[in-house]
């Protein structure tokens, strides 16, 4: 009798000890991650064609009057790190977050045509309408936000499963790239410059202007994934399981989609579509972490270490100025091309 008894009680203390466990290890590799950004963050302030020490930027940081540093720092560069930051957070929680709960990690908004809608919007608002800069971001965020939906309701009338939006998607990304093509082939020289940031995404002008919206977007935008993060892990497990532990699948689904284009939008706006950064974040965040609790989080900070590094590679490394997207796209295309490799062998590309 106290031997039946005993074994629920080691069960259900096996159960808690591995949560804990789980627990600590998010915790403890969110922690790592952060403390990565920051130094990121930290020495792209400092590093450059001229070299701060921690003193001079800390100055700028609280407001002293740093000789020099004041300019470069104040101006330059803190401008171009926070937005590279933001964007970065932006596109990693909300790649995840389709990824995540279409259970295939070639679900990102680089491949199934949110970024490439924005993008398509922003150059024929540049090219064909002359469009200012502000109004630019609001139409590429209104477009991000149409094409999602689009996407939704076109894959949702035959059955609404994850691969069709997959595949739909990736017909509408299709399309809007075509668009870009064929709008860029016929822009004149001088709308070349402004346009090609929304192809391939640039931070080389950044400003403060660009870096509050986004700013605005985490904050607000952000703590609703994190809300909605225990509901995109049970949408993980599929619709059918989710519906059977009482989930409102429907709605979850539109709430998350809605948040995470939301951040995408803004990011996008800011920086243009950053090649790539959806489509790594995620799995490199759910790679390190293990099944040991919500990716959203850790796909956003991923995502601000790999813009933050890859512009201060584009500004320095090779002796001229590239745009982000261009380094972000090196490291993606490989993945990307491993991914479908994979898939084609296995019969699927679960994250």
């Amino acid at each position: 009798m106290t031997a039946a008894l005993a074994a629920p009680s080691e069960a259900l203390s096996a159960v808690t000890a591995g949560r804990r466990r789980r627990r600590r290890r998010w915790a403890l590799v969110t922690g790592i991650l952060s403390v990565l950004v920051l130094a990121a963050f930290a020495l792209t302030l400092m590093l450059g064609q001229t070299v701060y020490s921690p003193a001079e930027v800390w100055g700028v940081l609280t407001g002293q009057r740093v000789p020099g540093a004041s300019f470069t720092v104040g101006e330059l560069r803190l401008p171009r790190a926070m937005t590279g930051l933001l964007t970065g957070v932006c596109f990693g929680m909300g790649g995840v977050v389709f990824q995540t709960m279409l259970r295939n990690a070639l679900a990102s908004p680089d491949v199934i045509g949110i970024n490439t809608g924005a993008s398509a919007a922003a150059v024929i608002g540049i090219v064909v309408l002359g469009l200012g800069e502000t109004t630019v971001s609001f139409l590429a965020m209104a477009a991000a936000l149409c094409v999602a939906l689009a996407i939704y309701l076109l894959a949702y009338r035959q059955g609404g499963s994850g691969a069709r939006l997959i595949l739909v998607g990736i017909g509408v990304a299709a399309m809007c790239q075509a668009v870009v093509s064929y709008v860029i082939s016929r822009a004149a020289e001088y709308d070349l410059p402004a346009a090609m940031r929304w192809i391939t995404g640039n931070l080389n002008d950044a400003t403060w202007d660009r870096a509050l919206p986004v700013l605005f977007a985490v904050v607000v935008l952000g703590p609703v994934l994190l809300v909605l993060a225990r509901r995109l892990e049970v949408l993980r497990m599929g619709d059918e399981t989710a519906a059977a532990l009482g989930l409102p699948v429907e709605r979850s689904r539109l709430l998350l989609i809605v948040a995470a284009v939301g951040l995408l939008a803004f990011g996008t706006a800011a920086a243009g579509p950053i090649a790539f950064v959806s489509f790594l974040a995620g799995p490199i965040a759910v790679r390190i972490l293990g099944p040991v609790g919500s990716p959203v989080l850790p796909a956003g900070l991923v995502g601000a270490l790999l813009v933050l590094v890859a512009d201060f590679c584009a500004q320095y490394a090779f002796g001229t100025r590239l745009p982000v997207g261009v380094i972000t796209g090196v490291l993606g295309a490989p993945y990307l091309i491993y991914l479908l490799i994979r898939s084609s062998r296995s019969g699927g590309t679960t994250l």
